[in-house]
C-alpha cells in the first residue's frame, strides 16, 4: 500500500485486515450515523485512525434522464418555432433549404387538439354506456353484494353490550333511505 492511499479504495484481496482486540483477524463493522450514508469504522482499543467514508457522489439516473428530457423538449420546441414562424429566405440564407411544409405546423396541433377532444368523449360515452340505468336493480345488487347476517349467541350470559360485532355486509336502501328521508317534520 503507497503512503496516503486510502484502504478503503483498495480492492478486497489488498486490504488490510485489523487485528480486534481478540487477536483474531476480522473485518470491522461499519455503523451509519448520518442519514446522507457516511460511516466510520469501529476500532479496537489498540487502533489509531478511523477510515471515514462519505456519502456516494454522483447524480441519480433518474435526475440525468429528466434533465436531457426537459433541455430536449426545449430544443424541439425552439427548433418548431423558427420552422414555423422564419421566412423561408432567412432559412435558405442559413442554409437550411430541405425541412417538412409549413402546412403540418398548423397541422399537427390541429389534429392533436381534436384527438384529445374525442379520446375524452369516448370515454365518457364508455362509462355512460357500462352504467346501468337508475331502475335497473343492478344499481342495489351485484355479484359483490353481502346481505347482512345476524350473529346468534346462545350463550345467556352475554349481556346487550358483550354481543359479538355484526360481520362486513353492505346495508339495504331500505334502511338507508329510513334514516335520510324518514324523519318527522315538526
Amino acid at each position: 500500500m503507497a503512503p496516503g492511499q486510502n484502504p478503503s479504495s483498495l480492492p478486497q484481496q489488498e486490504r488490510p485486515v485489523r487485528m480486534g482486540a481478540a487477536g483474531i483477524a476480522s473485518p470491522k463493522r461499519a455503523v451509519s450515523l448520518s442519514r446522507d450514508g457516511a460511516s466510520v469504522s469501529l476500532l479496537a482499543k489498540g487502533e489509531r485512525e478511523p477510515v471515514v467514508s462519505g456519502p456516494k457522489q454522483g447524480a441519480k439516473p433518474t435526475e440525468v434522464y429528466g434533465f436531457v428530457g426537459a433541455i430536449s423538449t426545449l430544443v424541439a420546441f425552439v427548433v418548431f418555432i423558427i420552422w414555423a414562424y422564419l421566412p423561408e429566405s432567412w432559412l435558405h440564407a442559413v442554409g437550411i433549404t430541405y425541412y417538412p411544409s409549413r402546412y403540418w405546423a398548423m397541422a399537427i396541433p390541429s389534429y392533436l387538439m381534436v384527438a384529445i377532444f374525442f379520446i375524452c368523449t369516448f370515454y365518457t360515452s364508455l362509462n355512460y354506456i357500462a352504467t346501468p340505468p337508475p331502475h335497473s336493480l343492478n344499481t342495489l345488487f351485484d355479484e359483490h353484494t353481502r346481505q347482512p347476517m345476524k350473529v346468534l349467541c346462545t350463550s345467556g350470559s352475554l349481556g346487550k353490550e358483550d354481543q359479538p360485532i355484526d360481520s362486513l355486509s353492505d346495508i339495504p336502501i331500505t334502511t338507508v333511505n329510513a334514516l335520510l328521508f324518514d324523519h318527522k317534520l315538526g
